[in-house]
């Protein structure tokens, strides 16, 4: 009943999205027609943070106030996309791109205020590092028992409709959350997530060891269920917020799953995995900008003739399951559906890898037409890359960071991410959440590089970090996302992510209160307004 409900709502609010923004994700070629007569393309703004980073007093940032009062103001400086990371519960490392499920939802972001049995008291301390980032080993600690304690009162004090509602929930979703439950429990009890290490009964999933360990783990099972069902109503309440304010969000899609995750353990077939359950390939990209050994991620790689034998039905259920969630997905690596970079397992790092194909437009063709994706298209791109993403309509990403190659001490005027070279249907960023930020970018380059940055922004180096934003906004680009420390014109303190580096400093990043000034916001607002990404078809002149 209760994801009836919501999806209910949900196709209501995208209605009414789709009223505001009709032109967001349907016929590229529509336009405005604006009072002069003169009819134009739409073109969208937004900012990109994750939920974790909000501000608040848990030690993570959650779905309750602060992300509200947040989109609040980020709506009225005229941002109508906000865009996050994969929202999975994360494992190791605490990367969202290693998500431990592909379909539920990471319990630490649950706002325990909104739960009417927390002991809220217990969390009010500060669960942060010295430098304000997240410890999540501090917020696992503290803040897990209480959520699992608010789930044991959850199931004994609610209100048979409450109750009705979660079994309701349990019921629609049981083709996941089962098996999500039942390895979380599982986790828990051997103190590792590397089901491949388990007793084999557990590991090769058994018939008579998974019923004897739903059975013993029952109590744990219903805490993991109960912490989910508290994520999707709070997700789905913050949803409908943000459609509120005329805010789509942009979800995420990783191409890969984490190899110690449920999706492994229970659909080892469709990966690379042999029958002991060990990876035979890695994944990972070749050597690149962030590093001469290249990438070697070390997720399980797909056998993708074992998914196109059952119609990319894995495929098509995180898709969908995604898209409940959010308005747009943008699926990270795109150029692994072409081509995938394969390491052989054992290897230290990416460099002997190989190129095997992908499904190509195969899985796309078998989607439902017109579904509003977003390709991730940075790295070794290739013309059948390119043929693949523009084939199927998806618009590609464009880093800013990128654009001043240097040919001969001049600048290479015809670089794809310049803003002058974008065509329509691109998304472009300062940089994402695996750059530098903008500002740590600017102070590392060469004084060679710096002096033709200034020379294309035509700006001081105070200044460098606003008119990046400047020129992205009057670009011709369909779609401007920027990250908020760029806004607030952090350094790499700031910085969400470093690729191919393990730390703390990895995905901790949180904004403080404060941090985000009015005078940004109102900076910000007048270059949405200028530059006509309100797609306001009216009073279009400029009060200067």
């Amino acid at each position: 009943m209760l994801l009836k409900k919501l999806t209910l709502v949900s196709c209501i609010m995208k209605l009414k999205l789709f009223l505001l923004f009709p032109f967001l994700f349907g016929d590229k070629e529509s336009t405005i027609e604006y009072d002069d007569g003169m009819d134009r393309k739409p073109r969208y703004c937004g900012i990109l943070i994750h939920p974790s980073s909000f501000n608040g007093p848990h030690g993570i940032g959650c779905l309750g106030d602060e992300a509200r009062q947040l989109l609040g103001r980020l709506a009225a400086a005229g941002v109508n996309l906000w865009q996050i990371l994969p929202l999975g519960p994360t494992g190791f490392g605490d990367s969202p791109y290693a998500s431990r499920s592909t379909f539920a939802g990471n319990e630490l972001l649950i706002d325990a205020r909104r739960i009417p049995y927390a002991r809220v008291s217990v969390l009010d301390s500060c669960l942060g590092d010295e430098n304000g980032r997240i410890d999540y080993e501090k917020v696992r600690k503290f803040k897990l028992p209480i959520l699992f304690d608010a789930a044991d009162e959850f199931l004994l004090r609610s209100s048979s409709a409450e109750i009705e509602a979660f079994g309701s929930f349990c019921d629609e979703n049981s083709w996941w959350l089962d098996d999500y439950a039942l390895f979380q429990s599982l986790v828990d009890f051997h103190g590792d997530s590397r089901w491949f290490l388990w007793p084999q009964g557990e590991a090769m999933r058994n018939a008579r060891a998974i019923e004897a360990c739903t059975r013993n783990h029952h109590e744990q099972i219903m805490r993991y269920k109960v912490l989910q069902y508290f994520f999707f109503k709070q997700w789905d309440e913050l949803h409908q917020f943000a459609s509120s304010l005329g805010v789509q969000i942009i979800g995420d899609i990783p191409i890969f799953v984490a190899a110690d995750s449920v999706d492994a353990w229970t659909n080892r077939h469709l990966f690379k995995i042999d029958k002991q359950g060990r990876q035979t390939e890695l994944s990972g990209v070749p050597p690149d900008a962030f590093s001469s050994d290249g990438q070697l991620w070390g997720n399980p790689v797909y056998d993708w003739n074992a998914h196109e034998k059952d119609g990319f039905a894995w495929w098509k259920k995180r898709i969908e399951q995604t898209l409940k969630m959010v308005d747009i997905v943008r699926i990270d690596h795109f150029r692994g559906f072409e081509a995938c970079w394969e390491v052989p397992a054992g290897s230290a790092n990416a460099i002997n890898g190989r190129w095997v194909k992908g499904p190509g437009a195969k899985l796309f063709n078998s989607l439902a037409e017109g579904l509003p994706i977003i390709a991730e298209d940075l790295g070794v791109i290739t013309p059948e890359v390119e043929s693949l993403r523009d084939g199927l309509g998806f618009p590609g990403m464009k880093i800013l960071q990128f654009a001043f190659s240097m040919d001969q001490g001049c600048l290479d005027t015809a670089n794809d991410y310049l803003p002058h070279n974008y065509d329509y249907n691109c998304v472009a960023y300062t940089g994402t959440h695996d750059n530098e930020t903008s500002r740590g970018w600017f102070d590392h380059q060469s004084s060679e590089v710096k002096d033709v940055v200034r020379r294309y922004l035509q700006c001081p180096d105070e200044d460098v970090v606003w008119q990046m934003i400047r020129c992205i906004m009057q670009s011709h680009a369909r779609f401007a996302v920027f990250p908020l420390q760029d806004l607030i014109g952090l350094d790499n303190n700031g910085r969400m992510n470093q690729p191919s580096t393990v730390g703390s400093s990895n995905w901790s990043w949180r904004i403080r209160a404060g941090e985000l000034e009015n005078w940004m916001l109102d900076r910000f607002r007048d270059f949405v307004y200028l530059y006509g990404r309100d797609n306001q078809a009216n009073d279009r002149k400029a009060c200067l």
